[in-house]
């Protein structure tokens, strides 16, 4: 089979959950990346008394949650796809196949970090959706 021939056909769950763990590594960048700027900012205004800055591990898991929301949302609204998926050549799109708005990209955003367990859905689901997929009448295809 060619590329050609895989478009537009459902995404398997193999190559949804390497996509996931990437924009997991994606995020962890970003969380660090903060972590850095506000150590950064800390150490220029208050030199002399520094102490990097080391946040609960509540703090840190609800940063983690919000900047995925905000990063997952923000992919599939504006190009319908997170780095990961276009690493591996997948699109969210709606059931017309077209990409979808804010509202809903948030909402799947949302569900998807509230409860990661449903993605495991698509596993037993005939066209490999997720629970978030069923739900928002989305699906991921290869593009």
């Amino acid at each position: 089979m060619t590329a050609l021939e895989f478009q537009g056909q459902p995404a398997g769950a193999v190559t949804r959950s390497l996509a996931a763990l990437i924009d997991m590594a994606v995020v962890d960048v970003m969380l660090v990346l903060g972590w850095a700027t506000a150590s950064a900012a800390l150490f220029v205004t208050h030199p002399s008394r520094f102490t990097f800055p080391t946040p609960s591990w509540p703090e840190v898991a609800a940063a983690a949650c919000g900047l995925s929301v905000i990063y997952l949302a923000a992919s599939w609204a504006m190009v319908g796809r997170t780095y990961g998926a276009q690493l591996l050549g997948l699109r969210v799109v709606d059931r017309h196949g077209v990409r979808f708005g804010w509202v809903r990209s948030t909402a799947r955003a949302a569900t998807y970090v509230a409860f990661p367990l449903g993605l495991a859905w698509m596993i037993v689901d005939s066209r490999s959706r997720s629970l978030q997929d069923i739900l928002l009448s989305t699906k991921v295809v290869y593009d």
